[in-house]
């Protein structure tokens, strides 16, 4: 029986790295245009407080809370009937998981998702209400990981890397693509960081439309693997820590993302804990949004004084997810009201 490190990722392959093109994600967004929403991106009353001028870019509002529907969707799309009658896999702790279990029951496509144990467990009975296989196992997602390659080989289903399958980076690409429709001068795009795939198809877009916008990359200071990539030059492991952030937590960012993102990227930030739950705090106060720590960590790092260069300028900022857990939230309001003080 094969090891899980014997089990490679065929669409991420570390000796040959996919590096996506602009076409790849012009055909995505032709490919999903009638399957996800176009989201809005307006401005924010926070530009009041930050002396910016801030549009935010609403992807929580897509109907599994998050931007990974993009992704998902076209790769889905992209699968041969031979393939879509074998089904395909993933390990996810959330988002991920949900937009492939719902866009495979609306495509009649058998989804399964390894899920690991510190999955919320409404994240869980949405894959499940979405006729998901939900498999829980590993103690993180690396191990979540191992798993779904396993079964994969086992039981011949395609495996879909939620953050590196050069699909998923295309998807996540078109998010960029409808930013500059929607505010085409702007100065700065400012775009949490976990596995690299959204930035990674984000930062390709801008840049083709308007090579001037910055690109600003924001990870948790409990897992920057984004930067320790780039400071070594390729994708390293860095051991994740526990974060409101949860969604960011990607040990190794992606090969295919890394490559893709490296050159696009004008400078990564890094945002303490107790800036992400003020930054969660503040979009309810103001925008009247619910939004998860990772969808947060881009307002975070303006709270923070990272960025203080884009004072005066035209920021969007993708609120990406609105995936959490109500218990949390009540703990992330409370903490980030004592930071406030």
């Amino acid at each position: 029986m094969s090891t899980p490190s014997d089990i490679k990722d065929e669409f991420c392959d570390p000796e040959n790295p996919k590096q996506i093109k602009f076409q790849d994600v012009q055909a995505a967004a032709f490919k999903i245009k009638d399957g996800i929403q176009k989201t809005p991106c307006t401005k924010s009353r926070m530009s009041n407080f930050t002396e910016m001028q801030i549009y935010v870019k609403k992807e929580f509002l897509q109907y599994t809370g998050s931007f990974k529907e993009r992704g998902a969707r076209y790769t889905l799309l992209m699968l041969s009937n031979e393939e879509r009658s074998r089904g395909v896999i993933a390990a996810s702790a959330g988002n991920h998981a949900l937009a492939l279990s719902y866009h495979g029951k609306l495509l009649n496509i058998p989804v399964t998702v390894v899920m690991p144990t510190i999955a919320p467990d409404v994240k869980k009975k949405g894959c499940v209400n979405f006729e998901a296989n939900v498999i829980v196992h590993g103690k993180d997602i690396g191990e979540s990981k191992d798993h779904a390659l396993q079964v994969a080989k086992e039981k011949n289903l395609i495996y879909i890397n939620g953050y590196d399958h050069p699909h998923i980076l295309a998807g996540q690409g078109t998010m960029g693509l409808e930013i500059v429709d929607q505010v085409p001068d702007l100065d700065a795009c400012i775009i949490p960081v976990g596995g690299g795939g959204l930035i990674a198809g984000t930062a390709l877009a801008i840049k083709r439309l308007n090579p001037k916008v910055k690109i600003i990359g924001v990870e948790s200071e409990k897992c920057a693997s984004f930067s320790a990539a780039r400071e070594a030059g390729h994708p390293t492991y860095t051991k994740a820590s526990s974060s409101i952030a949860d969604g960011l937590a990607v040990p190794t960012v992606g090969v295919n993302a890394f490559v893709t993102a490296k050159p696009l990227i004008d400078k990564m930030v890094v945002v303490k804990e107790e800036y992400i739950d003020l930054a969660i705090l503040r979009l309810i106060e103001v925008e009247k949004a619910v939004v998860e720590g990772a969808g947060a960590v881009g307002l975070a790092a303006i709270l923070q004084n990272l960025l203080p260069e884009l004072k005066g300028k035209k920021v969007v900022i993708p609120l990406c997810g609105g995936n959490i857990d109500p218990r949390t939230l009540i703990k992330v309001i409370e903490r980030g009201l004592v930071v406030e003080q």
